[in-house]
């Protein structure tokens, strides 16, 4: 990530970077990332070489998030479900997408949006890297 201020280090914020760095930066009107290179950082990680996923929260802000998946084949996260509308971007691999009545093959370059409250569940069918966008609008919130 790079910002008109200052260098990031290589850190991801899950693994430890300090508040300050956090507080700073998420308070910059412009964020860069060289995606490419985050999910090889990722995939050094002893975490990911262990547990085979890891997510890296690239921004974070109070009605919208940006988080960076990278999950080994055969990885599943479990259905879940959120408040929020999210997308989900594959970036590289192949991901099966489990949804209540139907599954979605999720390939690399190809985006998924979900409303609000959808169950589903992630499958790596391939080692995968994907974003994941989650937005709390104000709009959506006066919905409920």
């Amino acid at each position: 990530m790079t910002d008109d201020r200052k260098q990031s280090t290589d850190q991801p914020v899950e693994q430890g970077a300090d508040k300050e760095r956090k507080v700073a930066r998420q308070a910059v009107p412009l964020l860069h990332f060289d995606l490419a290179k985050e999910v090889e950082q990722l995939r050094q990680e002893d975490a990911w070489l262990k547990a085979g996923h890891l997510a890296k929260t690239l921004v974070k802000r109070a009605d919208f998030r940006i988080v960076l998946f990278v999950l080994k084949a055969g990885t599943r996260i479990e259905e879940h479900k959120t408040d929020a509308s999210i997308s989900i971007q594959a970036l590289r691999g192949r991901l099966l997408l489990h949804l209540p009545e139907r599954e979605v093959d999720l390939l690399a370059g190809h985006l998924l949006a979900l409303d609000r409250a959808v169950p589903h569940a992630v499958e790596a069918v391939e080692e995968s890297a994907f974003l994941l966008s989650i937005s709390r609008s104000q709009a959506a919130e006066s919905d409920s």
